[in-house]
């Protein structure tokens, strides 16, 4: 999430109350997770196990509830809670926006949309040229929507993130910033969730298809022209290259990439990164071929050990 403008290093610590390690005018562009942060971003690490990685980011700015040694370039701000002041920042640079009408009066609706009843659509949405937006779809702020895209009824675009930390008293929740975009030509079911990111964005690329009840997770990126048939659920943070066919009822974990052209059997659970151009299927996933084999001498056991006897 980039900042409408250039803050000072300065600046941000006064928002959250923080400690600041590096010159007072250090510019700050924006806010990002570990995974897309650019430079003049603020990221946050909370966890020993996470500190390199976050020191030697991308990120100019590093949230952390421990005094190290700031890397060259760079600037930290000293927290006792990372999380709690991410959390304030987004909340800050990006509030909630009560909505006062059915369609914002600040949403960009493209000549030759059509938008049947009862649709939501949120502050700051843009929607392209002829789209077919169907009844009782809502569409969060901020979300963009390219041209020629057409969405069913009941689908939900731009929801928070499912993203938690433990803490004695309960779950607290990393609050969402980020959007929806959805690339042209994309077809979206009914009954679809595609949640937003975190700070960055969940990407739907052009001419992708997606089946009724498809939920997407947050900063999920999905490629061009993919296929992604029902009940499919999948996690944050998945990198879904172009082509990609998914079947029914797959599953896949966070974090992981799908190269293109790679075809998944239903019902499938996608536990790793997998390369493209193969089919596979099954629960750990393997390539189809081999995972067929495998299920079709287990038929043989029985006769298998009747011969021993």
């Amino acid at each position: 999430m980039k900042f409408s403008k250039t803050y000072s290093l300065k600046a941000i610590a006064q928002i959250i109350g923080s400690e600041f390690v590096g010159d007072e005018n250090f510019p700050v562009h924006g806010m990002n997770e570990i995974h897309v942060v650019e430079t003049g971003d603020i990221v946050f690490v909370d966890h020993p196990k996470y500190y390199d990685k976050a020191l030697q980011s991308a990120a100019t700015v590093v949230l952390i509830n421990k005094n190290v040694t700031c890397p060259e370039g760079k600037a930290l701000l000293i927290s006792d809670d990372p999380f709690r002041d991410f959390n304030k920042l987004t909340t800050y640079f990006r509030p909630f926006v009560p909505s006062k009408e059915t369609i914002s009066s600040s949403a960009q609706i493209g000549e030759g949309t059509k938008i049947q009843p009862n649709c939501f659509i949120g502050n700051e949405v843009k929607i392209g040229k002829n789209c077919l937006i169907h009844a009782n779809v809502v569409i969060y702020d901020h979300c963009i929507i390219g041209d020629d895209v057409v969405i069913q009824a009941g689908t939900i675009l731009g929801a928070d993130a499912f993203y938690y930390k433990k803490r004695p008293e309960g779950f607290d929740q990393l609050q969402s910033g980020g959007r929806v975009i959805i690339e042209d030509k994309v077809g979206i079911g009914a009954l679809c969730t595609i949640d937003r990111g975190v700070t960055g964005d969940t990407t739907i690329g052009e001419g992708t298809k997606l089946d009724n009840q498809v939920h997407v997770g947050h900063d999920t990126v999905i490629g061009k022209k993919c296929l992604i048939a029902a009940q499919t659920g999948i996690a944050g943070c998945v990198i879904i290259k172009d082509e990609v066919t998914i079947w029914g009822q797959v599953g896949t974990t966070s974090g992981i990439t799908i190269g293109s052209k790679a075809v998944i059997m239903g019902q499938t659970g996608v536990t790793k990164s997998i390369e493209g151009g193969k089919s596979y299927f099954g629960t750990p996933i393997e390539e189809s071929r081999e995972k067929l084999k495998q299920l079709a001498n287990i038929k043989r056991i029985p006769e298998m050990l009747e011969k021993l006897k």
